[in-house]
């Protein structure tokens, strides 16, 4: 068997197009489009309607997002000619009003800015996610009949595919469950789950696979705030082990061996940090400068206790303001406390193309739960993690449409941030509530993506992959060939990025690297040549497919690829003094 510090980091990494740099602000057909907005970005609306709520998003290495709801939320804008079981969808009082005779989910074409539908078998509330090497999306659990199966969207690039069940089961069920890629074999581990205090993996090898208990999520566990320790926070330390983060509390995991090696202390302060509580989570980049040994994970927002139960009884309480920041490895382990602009819970967390730590969606005050979150949380906020105490929060440009439970976030190629969902009912209530159902796409356009920046934007990217050709070794070299034009540094910085699942708050997976650079020469003509070290083992880099993208003084490039690892390019802006 080969040595696995000699598997590619990708199956594949090949580079397409480059999008010219005037075509950075283009975006296809999009429905509004915005005005510059400074330092504070900007927002556009891309769809009024894609038909389905956003619960769900993933970006494929197609250039496409996935995006899809829960099945039973009553009649979607796209009605099914046949049901699954193949009995036809007819015309009767009874079959319009059958959420089995319409489609749940869609993909959404990036370029284009359009829609197709796809079609689900079982429920997928609450489920979970995780890409597998190949570009594969596979999706994990959900509701009723839906909580134990297994689904799988491989994307194409001629638009026929659609979603797949396994004949295999899930040993639990997994309602409101986590799950996370691992180093090895391609295997997702999947943890957690309404009333389910166990993981397991996927993909399963035999139906006689079972789980495993885990006592911290019993520990965890408040029956009486619907659980507070549901979707836990899953990031992979660069030992291999795993970080386990539910309601306040949370672990260093040896999945291999089912052991705990330590627990970390209790995060500052009252309330809670997972569903209902919904605060968010991310890893903070890793840098090749300390080996990428050094792992700082983030927790922002969440509920305040007992605002599940007073949310209940019409009561809605402020949510929290703190984040926490811990480093995970080593032996000293201290949460770093601060408080973002206002009071947040139901947001996301997305890292940019820069470094920095997008919050947006949201609600200032009540927890998650259907009709439970008053007050939406409109501006996002944007995060410089290495800036001093107290200077790293700033609030960006306002939106108008509210983003609250049932919404998600997503980073897309191009540097814009896709924002869809929110539906805080059981049903499509399109009118006469304070939070109808949300069925409009937008993007929040980070102040990079200016215009003023469009002729010091990197071109014509090419990745080189010397003897290898089907993929880049761990610890070895791999050649990055663009085009800077005449007034740019030769002090370059490049980082890679994982896009995550994204759903309740959580971006499953999400990951940015910072790489070392070995050599740069410039010629003539404003042709750059790199040699960049790959990064060391699947520790560091799980074996997923992700996206390119070049960022030069966090000015974007435009970039799409097949298998991708998104390269971010930085020059001699000092991002962090701005």
């Amino acid at each position: 068997m080969e040595d696995k510090n000699h598997l590619p980091l990708l199956t594949k990494l090949v580079v397409i197009s480059m999008f010219l740099s005037l075509h950075c602000l283009r975006y296809g057909n999009a429905v509004g489009r915005s005005s510059g907005g400074g330092r504070k970005g900007s927002w556009q609306l891309l769809m009024n309607n894609v038909g389905v709520v956003g619960m769900h998003m993933a970006l494929t290495h197609h250039d496409t997002v996935v995006i899809f709801d829960q099945t039973g939320a009553g009649p979607s804008r796209y009605r099914l000619k046949r049901r699954h079981n193949k009995t036809r969808c007819r015309n009767s009082r009874e079959d319009l009003t059958d959420s089995s005779c319409y489609a749940h989910s869609v993909e959404y074409d990036i370029s284009s800015n359009k829609i197709r539908p796809l079609e689900l078998y079982t429920d997928t509330w609450c489920s979970s996610g995780s890409f597998l090497s190949n570009g594969t999306l596979l999706q994990l659990g959900g509701f009723g009949k839906g909580s134990r199966r297994i689904r799988y969207f491989r994307p194409c690039g001629d638009r026929g595919c659609d979603w797949k069940q396994s004949k295999r089961l899930l040993f639990d069920g997994r309602w409101y469950a986590s799950n996370l890629l691992l180093p090895e074999d391609d295997r997702v581990i999947v943890v957690g789950g309404r009333r389910e205090f166990s993981y397991e993996f996927v993909p399963k090898i035999s139906d006689e696979q079972k789980s495993f208990g885990l006592p911290f999520l019993h520990r965890t566990y408040n029956r009486n705030a619907g659980g507070s320790n549901l979707y836990p926070f899953l990031h992979l330390s660069s030992d291999g082990n795993l970080f386990i983060f539910a309601n306040r509390d949370s672990i260093l995991f040896n999945y291999k061996r089912n052991r705990v090696i330590k627990a970390f202390p209790r995060i500052p302060g009252g309330g809670s940090r997972n569903y209902p509580s919904s605060g968010s989570s991310v890893i903070l980049p890793l840098d090749h400068k300390n080996k990428f040994q050094k792992v700082e994970v983030m927790v922002c927002g969440g509920s305040a206790s007992g605002a599940y139960q007073a949310a209940r009884e019409g009561r809605y309480l402020k949510g929290l303001r703190s984040c926490g920041r811990m480093v995970i490895t080593g032996d000293s382990h201290k949460w770093k406390m601060e408080n973002m602009p206002g009071h947040r819970l139901l947001n996301d967390m997305v890292i940019l193309p820069t470094g920095h730590v997008l919050i947006i969606n949201g609600a200032k005050s009540g927890s998650a739960g259907y009709n439970n979150a008053r007050n939406a949380s409109l501006q996002p906020y944007l995060y410089k993690p290495k800036k001093t105490l107290g200077r790293r929060f700033s609030v960006l440009k306002s939106t108008r449409i509210a983003r609250m439970y049932h919404s998600s976030a997503i980073l897309l190629p191009d540097g814009r941030v896709l924002i869809g969902g929110g539906n805080p009912h059981n049903r499509y209530v399109l009118r006469n509530v304070a939070y109808p159902t949300e069925l409009r796409l937008q993007a929040f356009v980070p102040h990079y993506m200016d215009r003023q920046y469009h002729n010091l934007r990197p071109s014509n990217l090419t990745i080189h992959y010397g003897h290898r050709q089907q993929g880049i070794e761990y610890g070895g070299e791999f050649g990055v060939q663009f085009h800077l034009g005449p007034r740019t540094s030769n002090v370059v910085e490049f980082t890679a990025y994982v896009p995550p699942f994204s759903t309740h708050s959580l971006s499953m997976n999400q990951r940015m690297l910072k790489l070392r650079c070995k050599s740069m020469v410039r010629a003539e003509g404003g042709l750059v040549n790199v040699v960049l070290e790959a990064p060391p083992s699947p520790n560091v880099a799980p074996p997923v497919t992700t996206c390119l993208q070049l960022l030069m003084e966090e000015f974007l490039a435009c970039l799409s690829g097949l298998g991708l690892y998104i390269l971010n390019v930085f020059c001699p802006l000092n991002l962090e003094e701005e």
